[in-house]
């Protein structure tokens, strides 16, 4: 029987890529959206099916369940890839601004999760792969909420592996680096509308916004991304972490094979706070 997969955030970027990776595949996708874009199924109608869900609606997520399994007869598995970023100051990002970044990154993960796991269970089984980023397991200044939401899922997934497990539900995680895609940078710029500098923070944001142009890891391609959360899906052995990028690779060797001092040293330097503190003679 051809297997079922349910998408979010499939209108641009990463979620895109997916849906088309997976109809490639030979699977039914589910390919969901705030606002239903229907050129997606152009390439694949007969396996691609757009419908609306919006992460932080459990009615609409309850509704997309639904839709897809009336044209499919079934899901299989699920992907939390919907996600929103912003790049701020702390001290300085509104509070409405912090919480609509973790209801989309974190609630809206978890209303998703909440609505596809009593179907799973009662088909005796499938899969939740969530997207988190090398950020779920590193950090990034200028990037603290974002950073915040992704540790957030990273933690959830894991304890929610082992729970349920009990259930005959498989839970994976996908960490992409960064991937410099059009879609995502405008959502990410569109949020930071929200949030001013303070004028002392100016030099330290130029120069750390310079350092991230001049990073010296190319890109997690949106192609290979998808290829991990398709082996993600298919994963029946007991691995949680999937890594994509050559700086997510980079990040998690450094994080889990080097001491702390060592981790903390290299990420200094490798994103420009080494080269900014001695500018400051510190």
């Amino acid at each position: 029987m051809i297997k079922t997969v349910l998408i979010t955030g499939c209108s641009t970027g990463l979620g895109n890529t997916t849906a088309r990776k997976f109809a490639h595949e030979g699977w039914n996708v589910v390919a969901t959206m705030r606002k239903p874009d229907h050129s997606l199924t152009a390439e694949y109608p007969e396996r691609i099916f757009v419908t609306e869900l919006d992460v932080t609606n459990v009615t609409s997520i309850s509704s997309a369940i639904e839709a897809g399994i009336e044209r499919f007869g079934q899901i299989d598995a699920v992907v939390n890839n919907a996600g929103v970023s912003i790049l701020s100051v702390l001290e300085t990002t509104p509070m409405n601004a912090i919480r609509g970044v973790f209801e989309t990154n974190v609630f809206g993960t978890i209303n998703v999760i909440q609505a596809i796991t009593p179907y799973f269970r009662g088909q005796d089984g499938g899969t939740i792969v969530n997207i988190t980023s090398n950020l779920g397991f590193t950090s990034n200044p200028l990037l603290t909420i974002y950073t915040a939401t992704k540790h957030a899922i990273e933690g959830l997934s894991e304890s929610l592996a082992y729970e349920l497990e009990s259930q005959n539900i498989s839970v994976k995680l996908v960490e992409p680096g960064a991937m410099r895609t059009t879609s995502f940078a405008s959502n990410t710029m569109s949020a930071s509308q929200d949030a001013s500098f303070p004028q002392s923070y100016k030099p330290y944001f130029d120069h750390m916004m310079q350092s991230m142009m001049n990073y010296p890891f190319d890109n997690a391609d949106e192609n290979q991304v998808a290829d991990q959360i398709y082996t993600a899906v298919s994963d029946e052995s007991d691995q949680l972490r999937f890594l994509a990028g050559p700086d997510a690779e980079e990040t998690a060797r450094l994080r889990w094979t080097t001491s702390e001092e060592t981790y903390m040293t290299t990420i200094r330097e490798l994103m420009g706070q080494t080269a900014w503190r001695n500018r400051q003679g510190n």
